[in-house]
Formats: C-alpha cells, sequence, structure tokens
C-alpha cells in the first residue's frame, strides 16, 4: 500500500505541474509534506532534511558561472568566433552548433538556456544557407546532451548528487566520453538523413557565396565574413572568465575538489573584478532548477526515509531478471523524459534502481550511462524545452512540417535509444 501511495503522489505531481505549468519542484515539496505528515507519520524537520544542500552549491555554482560569462560577453565571443569559422562551408554550420551547444552546456549552463541561445541563431542560419531547419535544431539539442554530462555540467551534477546519496560512485570521464560519443553518433544519423549528403555537396555554392561577399565588401571573404558575424577580439574580462573555467574543470577532474564551490568561487571572482556584470549574471541562475530538483529530491528522499524507495525496487526487480528490470527503466525513462522534465527523471529513477546497482544485480557504471542516454537523446521530442524552440523559431511555413520532423524523430528516439543504450551499455 504505501508503494502504490508513492506512485499516486508521483502522479499527482507530474500531472498537476503539466497541467498547470506549475514548478514540479514547488508541487513536489508540497505533496512530500503532506504525505509525509499525514501518511507516513514524518516531522517537518525529517522532510526538509532530505532537501539536497550540496547539490543546491553545485547548480548555483555553474548556472552563477555561465551567467557572468554570458554577461560579460564570453559565451557571445565564442559563438561569433565558430560561426565566423565556418566561411560559407554550408556543411560545417550543423557541426559547429553541435560543438557550441557541448561546449557551452559543459561549461555548466542550463540545457534549457543553451538551447535558447544557440536555437535561434542557428535557424537563422537555417534560413540563410537553405539548411533543413530540422537538421540544425537536433544538432543543437543532440550537442546540449553531448555536454551536458561533463565533470561540470549540471546534469552530471544532478545524477552524481543523487547517486551520492545512495552510496554509488562512477567515473567522470566515462560517463562524459560515452555520453559524448552516444550524441556524436545520433547526430551523425541526423546529418545523413536529413540533407548532410547535399550540403557536402555545394562546393560551388560555397565559392559564389564567398564571391558575392567580396563585391559586397570590397575585401576578402574572409574580411566580410567577420563583418557578418560581428566577430570582436578577446576582452580581458572573457579571457579571465576562460581561465576561471579551465580553473574549475582542473580542480573538479585533477585534485578531486568540490566543482560546485570552485564555480561559485569563480562567479564571485568575477563579480568582484567586473560589478558591472554581477546583477546580470545572478539573474541567468537556474533557481527554477534549484527548485525542481530540490523539491523531486525531497519527495524521494522522503520515501526513502519510509522505506518506499526499497519496496518499490524490489517490486520492480521482481518483474523478472535484473536485465528486464533495466530495460522497462530505461524505457520509463525514454517515455516520460519526452513530455516532462529530464532532470526529474534522473532524480526519480536513480534511487529506484539503487538496490540493483548496490547489489551488483546491474553493473553501475553500464547502467547510469545507459539512463543518461535514454533520458536526454529524447530531448529532440517537440513537446520539450528544446523541441518546441526549434519549431517556434522555424520560417512559418516551414513550421508545420519541423512539428511533424521532430515529432517523428523524438518518437524514433523513444524507441531506439532506451533499446540501444539498454543492449550495448547493459547487456554487453
Amino acid at each position: 500500500m504505501q508503494e502504490l501511495v508513492a506512485v499516486f503522489g508521483l502522479i499527482l505531481i507530474f500531472g498537476v505541474a503539466m497541467w498547470r505549468n506549475i514548478n514540479m519542484g514547488a508541487v513536489a515539496l508540497v505533496v512530500a509534506f503532506v504525505l509525509g505528515i499525514a501518511y507516513y507519520g514524518q516531522s517537518a524537520s525529517e522532510i526538509a532534511s532530505g532537501f539536497p544542500g550540496g547539490l543546491l552549491i553545485t547548480l548555483l555554482g555553474v548556472t552563477y558561472l555561465f551567467g557572468m560569462a554570458r554577461a560579460n560577453g564570453t559565451v557571445d565571443r565564442i559563438v561569433s568566433g565558430a560561426v565566423g569559422a565556418v566561411r560559407g562551408r554550408v556543411a560545417l554550420v550543423p557541426w559547429v552548433f553541435f560543438v557550441l551547444a557541448a561546449i557551452i552546456t559543459g561549461s555548466g549552463a542550463l540545457s534549457a538556456a543553451t538551447n535558447a541561445i544557440l536555437i535561434p541563431v542557428g535557424l537563422a542560419f537555417a534560413n540563410r544557407y537553405r539548411i533543413n531547419p530540422l537538421l540544425i535544431g537536433l544538432s543543437i539539442i543532440n550537442g546540449t546532451n553531448a555536454g551536458g554530462f561533463s565533470p561540470i555540467a549540471v546534469y552530471f551534477s544532478i545524477v552524481d548528487g543523487v547517486l551520492d546519496k545512495i552510496g554509488v560512485s562512477i567515473d567522470a570521464g566515462q560517463l562524459f566520453l560515452w555520453t559524448f560519443i552516444a550524441n556524436l553518433l545520433i547526430n551523425a544519423v541526423a546529418f545523413f538523413l536529413l540533407g548532410g549528403r547535399e550540403l557536402m555537396r555545394r562546393a560551388r555554392e560555397t565559392d559564389a557565396y564567398r564571391d558575392t561577399l567580396d563585391d559586397l565588401s570590397g575585401g576578402s571573404g574572409s574580411t566580410a565574413m567577420a563583418v557578418e558575424t560581428k566577430a570582436k577580439t578577446w576582452a580581458l574580462p572573457q579571457v579571465v572568465t576562460v581561465l576561471l573555467m579551465v580553473g574549475v574543470l582542473v580542480g573538479g577532474l585533477g585534485f578531486k575538489l568540490d566543482v560546485g564551490f570552485l564555480a561559485l568561487g569563480a562567479a564571485v571572482i568575477l563579480s568582484a573584478l567586473y560589478p558591472q556584470d554581477s546583477k546580470e549574471g545572478v539573474s541567468h541562475i537556474g533557481w527554477g532548477v534549484i527548485l525542481l530538483i530540490g523539491g523531486i529530491v525531497t519527495y524521494i528522499s522522503m520515501l526513502d526515509t519510509a522505506g518506499v524507495i526499497d519496496g518499490l525496487a524490489n517490486s520492480v526487480a521482481g518483474i523478472g531478471t535484473p536485465l528486464l528490470a533495466g530495460l522497462l527503466m530505461l524505457v520509463v525513462a525514454g517515455v516520460v523524459s519526452a513530455f516532462a522534465s529530464t532532470n526529474a527523471m534522473f532524480v526519480v529513477l536513480v534511487p529506484l534502481a539503487a538496490p540493483l546497482l548496490v547489489s551488483g544485480a546491474l553493473e553501475p557504471m553500464g547502467f547510469i550511462i545507459a539512463l543518461c542516454i535514454a533520458a536526454s537523446a529524447v530531448d529532440s521530442s517537440p513537446f520539450s524545452t528544446g523541441g518546441a524552440l526549434v519549431v517556434a523559431n522555424t520560417e512559418e511555413d516551414l513550421r508545420d512540417k519541423t512539428f511533424k520532423g521532430m515529432m517523428l524523430w523524438g518518437m524514433l528516439m523513444i524507441l531506439a535509444a532506451p533499446l540501444l543504450a539498454w543492449f550495448f551499455f547493459v547487456v554487453l
């Protein structure tokens, strides 16, 4: 009965949040309080103790640092420099945006922020160069997922924080490597299915484009491209920002220091050196995501204290073999993440898999890699933030076609990503 009440609570949280467009974390905190006191017999202080303070510091630090990088123009400088390097080579445009998305998200930006920055720019390039908008949109989303599990990225911080609570540790480098490779392969498939080969045959058009730029600018094609992308020299605040980001990476990977405090320290240093950017930097802190993750984690922690998580996990494990239980979890992750929060899926499903991971019935590293791929690959659904941005920023005459394409690709990912991830990382 306790397990049924817990599942009902999760359904209520997701249902109310999606129905009324309320932050899921806020709903989860309220449901945790009501069920915890009224049904599970816990005190308010016991429920509140489940709020993840360490994870809050990590999310606060990395989003604050990215906010400062965005405020002082570092992000714009990286984007303009990368786009300028294309110089009309249309086949490179999707890959430039893939790499940009991976770098920005891998530096600690929220995936939604990366998509909001790059998708409008990318689709403008798609229209200019006559590239399938679906290809550019998917390249950005896949790039966001590719960078999303770097050791200082938000996705990784959430997964690692939840794993730490259940006593499981993983190799951050392996998780980043394999999720990056998986999304790189997904994007390669999208590239060749959605017009990449045709782009590669447009060498003559590239030359004509450069000649046109020469005529318009009275200079070289490279000069014209530089004018088009409004590239600027690197300013001192931007150089300092990049150096601090590198320092956070070195401290986190090389010296095993807490990434959240390192990122927070770097953001505070930037604020002290350049106070004119501080207010805007703070405005980019992901308070909504902090509330979302904090609320869901608190609810799960309340259930864990009541012994519900072990009961649910044992029920799932009892469905069949551990391999089958793992596959079912991955399918659930893919289906729900296509319509709801990917962040929330990590927080909900990792604890449910805890007994299987701790006992060794499922190999932790392989299962977590598979879960991360299954839950994030479906972000291309038009019902997700990234997918919706792609549809909204597509030219009006192509919008219906793009929506249908995003829907078809999203459904393909729901079917293929969990199954392939399970086979390669759990079975093998």
